[in-house]
């Protein structure tokens, strides 16, 4: 009998554990994976370092037009929302991964494209970037909006997109 009751203690432990922790991956509803890297000033930023905010995590390049011609929409919403509360998440930041492989090239379209948020990191390795294969990125622009406990809540967003996801979640 005390066998039975430790191997049904073992099984629902093991159940309550399983359905407590969060799955992590790129998908809607996991968590976001961890992003570590080297900002402009050479830093070591952290996606985690913006835990509490609704977070756009964005993969883009210097040298990608498409990136180049959606950043205005993502200052604008950045501009717009960075001071705002939503549901889950208190304020919102972006959160620029570059797929640049030349460091100047990288700063100055930060500064063109007046990137204005504290949060850009690059591996300078282009296509190689440890950055983007962690989210499975294979074309940019990409980008994942992630809430306030780290978890995705929507992908690819661009134009319009962007903004009516940033009001759906609005408090």
């Amino acid at each position: 009998m005390k066998k039975l009751v430790l191997v049904v203690a073992t099984v629902l432990l093991g159940t309550v554990i399983s359905f407590s922790q969060q799955k992590i991956g790129i998908n809607i509803g996991d968590k976001a994976p961890e992003l570590i890297g080297t900002s402009p000033d050479g830093k070591q930023i952290k996606l985690s370092d913006t835990k509490g905010k609704l977070v756009l995590i964005d993969f883009w390049a210097a040298w990608c037009g498409p990136c180049r011609r959606e950043n205005p929409t993502v200052v604008k919403a950045y501009n717009t929302y960075k001071n705002k509360k939503f549901t889950n998440g208190n304020g919102f930041a972006v959160f620029s991964s570059s797929l640049d492989k030349t460091e100047s090239a990288w700063k100055k379209a930060i500064a063109d494209d007046k990137l204005a948020w504290p949060y850009h990191i690059s591996d300078l390795k282009g296509w190689s970037s440890k950055h983007a294969a962690i989210y499975g990125v294979r074309s940019i622009p990409a980008n994942f909006l992630i809430d306030g406990n780290g978890i995705i809540v929507a992908k690819q967003l661009r134009g319009p997109a962007l903004e009516a996801a940033l009001k759906k979640y609005l408090k």
